[in-house]
C-alpha cells in the first residue's frame, strides 16, 4: 500500500491541558506573585512568577509532546460568574511566509504577548472579539449583548489568539512585550524585524453547553482576550520541526513527523 502524501501546509502543533490557575504573570510581573489578575496556565506545571528558562526546562508539562516544556497563559474566563476552565488548548505553529524555509526556531527564553488586556469595547469595525463555535452545527444565533456566539449542542466555544511571526533577532523580551516583533506582511518579514519566527496559534476549547448569556474575564470583558508565550522547548526537538514541517512546507504531527 503507498503511503500517502504530506499535507502541503507549513505546520506543526503541541496539545496542551489546564495546568493550575493563579494570579501571577511571569512575563508582565516577573518576581511579583499575585501582581496579575487571575490566569488560566496551560501546558508547563511549574509556571509562576518567579519562572525562568532554567526552571521551566526543569519540570514536567501536560502537552504533547513532553519536549515542549514552554508556558502558555489566559485570563481566566467566567460564565454568569462561574469559572470555565478549558478542555484542551492546541498550539500551532505554522508560517505564514511566501518563502517558509527562511522561518528560524524561536531562540530559548524567548517571549512574547499577544492581544491587549486594557482593550474593553469592540474594534470599529466589530472584528474585536473573535469568539466561536466549533463542531457540527457551528453558530446558531448570538447572546443578547452580540458578545458572543451561540453554539449549537453539538459544538462548543473556541477563542483563537494569533502571535507575531517577525523578531527584531536581539531582544528576547521588550518593555510592553511585543515591541521586539512585528506581522508578516504580504508573506515577508519588515525589515526592522527580519528575522522569521514560527507564527504561534492558540486554538482554547471551552466546554461545550456552556451559557454565554453573561460572560467575562479576569482582565474584564470578552475584548479583553490576550495570551502570554515563554518558549522553553528543548532546543533540538523545535529545531527538527521548524526544519522538517515548516522550512519544508508540510504538516506535522505532535511527534514532529507527517
Amino acid at each position: 500500500m503507498s503511503r500517502q502524501a504530506p499535507v502541503k501546509v507549513p505546520e506543526f502543533h503541541a496539545t496542551c491541558t489546564v495546568s493550575h490557575f493563579a494570579k501571577d504573570d511571569p512575563i508582565v510581573f516577573p518576581g511579583m506573585p499575585g501582581a496579575s489578575h487571575h490566569h488560566t496556565f496551560f501546558g508547563n506545571d511549574s509556571t509562576d512568577a518567579s519562572s525562568t528558562l532554567d526552571s521551566l526546562r526543569a519540570a514536567t508539562t501536560n502537552c504533547d509532546p513532553k519536549q515542549d516544556h514552554s508556558a502558555y497563559w489566559v485570563p481566566t474566563l467566567y460564565a454568569n460568574g462561574v469559572q470555565q476552565d478549558p478542555t484542551q488548548v492546541t498550539v500551532y505553529y505554522g508560517s505564514r511566509l511566501k518563502d517558509p524555509s527562511r522561518t528560524q526556531p524561536f531562540p530559548a527564553g524567548f517571549k512574547e504577548l499577544a492581544g491587549n488586556a486594557a482593550t474593553q469595547t469592540d474594534t470599529p469595525d466589530h472584528q474585536g472579539n473573535h469568539f466561536s463555535c466549533a463542531g457540527t452545527g457551528g453558530s446558531i444565533g448570538r447572546s443578547a449583548d452580540g458578545t458572543m456566539p451561540i453554539c449549537a449542542k453539538t459544538a462548543h466555544i473556541v477563542r483563537q489568539v494569533v502571535f507575531a511571526d517577525c523578531w527584531d533577532g536581539l531582544h528576547l523580551d521588550s518593555p510592553d512585550h511585543k515591541s521586539h516583533v512585528a506581522q508578516v506582511v504580504a508573506g515577508k518579514c519588515p525589515a526592522a524585524f527580519p528575522v522569521p519566527i514560527p507564527n504561534v496559534s492558540l486554538v482554547i476549547d471551552y466546554p461545550a453547553g456552556m451559557d454565554v448569556s453573561h460572560v467575562s474575564l479576569a482582565s474584564g470583558t470578552t475584548f479583553s482576550m490576550h495570551a502570554d508565550f515563554f518558549n522553553a522547548w528543548d532546543d533540538d526537538a523545535l529545531a527538527q520541526r521548524v526544519r522538517d514541517c515548516l522550512d519544508q512546507g508540510v504538516k506535522c504531527n505532535a511527534a514532529g513527523g507527517f
